[in-house]
């Protein structure tokens, strides 16, 4: 029988250290290699010089030369000007204003009644319904935008008072899923708002793509989007965020209840005025037009 020597330990450690320093070796070259090959065939292009004599010309707005860039300051210019233009327009702002405060209470009710749901009904305590209260609104959303095709009304003359009731239904529904301490309550009041918020979020979207032009759909679109993330920003950081208020679930939610409140009280009162201003209008230019006689 073999007794190993002092020095076996060491040869033996020797010998691991050695066959794991083998270990990188083998494991970067295979990705290497395959970095290598998709940096060859993503730059090898052989149809390329067959292509470009197609692909250029006045009516294919290429050249083969590139053209100068155009200046930064007059593309500012541009978009302020057309800001300024497309904002301009009363109903246009109006409808875009709804749409961005909207918007931001939409995404802070969607976002966090999931734990409104879990403190009135705990899902280790029961069975759980919310993915399809999801699926139910979604649907039930999608057949109420369908079907406002069929409405006729003078959205230029009743459109803000339409916003202003239809703001104070969703503050309704929010409030009662707020309040009331029962999970099926809770789910109703969720499918209405969402009903409710998809069928005008449409209307709101058509009125004001029929005062643009299709150029210009990207700039406001893009900015009342802005305006409602900045807003749903600033509202979580000061009602959910720990470094802000913290409020209890609950809490917030009385919160959404009250801003989409807030929202109905502004365009009750816009509208009110736009349809006293426009019955005016209206009969002064009765009374001013000639009277003929028999």
């Amino acid at each position: 029988m073999d007794v190993p020597g002092p020095g076996a330990p060491r040869a033996s450690a020797a010998t691991m250290l050695l066959r794991t320093a083998r270990v990188p070796r083998e494991c970067w070259f295979l990705p290497t290699a395959l970095l290598c090959a998709y940096g060859f065939f993503a730059s090898l292009r052989p149809s390329e010089p067959f292509l470009t004599p197609y692909l250029l010309g006045s009516d294919k707005n290429l050249t083969e030369r590139e053209k100068s860039k155009p200046d930064r300051l007059l593309v500012l210019k541009v978009l302020w000007k057309d800001f300024l233009a497309c904002y301009s327009s009363r109903p246009l702002l109006c409808w875009s204003v709804w749409w961005a405060l909207s918007t931001c209470g939409y995404f802070q009710v969607v976002n966090y009644t999931q734990g409104l749901w879990e403190k009135v009904m705990p899902s280790r305590n029961a069975a759980i319904y919310n993915g399809g209260v999801e699926a139910v609104s979604t649907l039930l959303g999608a057949v109420a935008v369908f079907a406002v095709g069929y409405i006729k009304i003078s959205w230029s003359t009743w459109g803000e008072m339409t916003l202003s009731l239809f703001s104070l239904l969703i503050a309704a529904a929010v409030y009662v899923m707020d309040k009331v301490n029962n999970i099926w309550v809770c789910y109703s009041s969720y499918v209405v708002f969402r009903i409710i918020y998809m069928l005008l979020i449409t209307i709101a979207t058509f009125q004001i793509a029929t005062n643009l032009s299709m150029e210009r759909y990207a700039l406001v679109f893009g900015v009342n989007t802005f305006i409602a993330l900045a807003l749903q920003t600033l509202l979580t950081l000061i009602v959910v965020d720990a470094s802000g208020l913290g409020l209890e679930i609950t809490t917030q939610f009385l919160i959404y209840a009250g801003y989409f409140a807030l929202i109905a009280i502004i365009f009750l009162i816009n509208g009110a005025v736009s349809v006293i201003k426009k019955y005016r209008r209206r009969r002064d230019t009765e009374l001013s037009s000639p009277v003929t006689t028999a």
